[in-house]
């Protein structure tokens, strides 16, 4: 039964369960905990622009050319596809294994962010 003091005719009869508290509270929620984007290597030079891609090509110098994938929005590479063999160096905050071995095989080193030391998401 409604409480006279809010005095809102049919309330209680047409919308039941309308005033009272219902359900709990839970402060300081952190939702999306597990948020990492990925990105596949088949994928990775789509995210420079093409005069980067055809300038690598043409470097014969050995000279790696570095690709941040952070920047795009990505977290994760994974070890889909296959890289050119041209040496690249890739920024992410989290690798996975085949791809680790992928981009050491193409010539060029991984570059952890700054957060690669957090473990990582499932």
């Amino acid at each position: 039964m409604l409480p006279l003091s809010f005095s809102l005719i049919n309330f209680g009869k047409y919308h039941p369960g309308y005033f009272g508290k219902v359900g709990m509270r839970h402060y300081h929620l952190k939702r999306n905990q597990s948020f990492c984007p990925t990105v596949n290597l088949d994928k990775l030079w789509t995210l420079v622009s093409e005069q980067t891609w055809v300038n690598a090509a043409k470097n014969k110098t050995g000279a790696a050319s570095i690709i941040d994938v952070v920047q795009s929005g990505y977290y994760k590479v994974l070890g889909k596809g296959k890289l050119p063999k041209q040496p690249v160096i890739v920024k992410a905050k989290f690798f996975g294994r085949r791809a680790e071995e992928k981009i050491k095989g193409v010539g060029g080193p991984r570059a952890p962010g700054p957060e690669a030391k957090k473990k990582k998401p499932q």
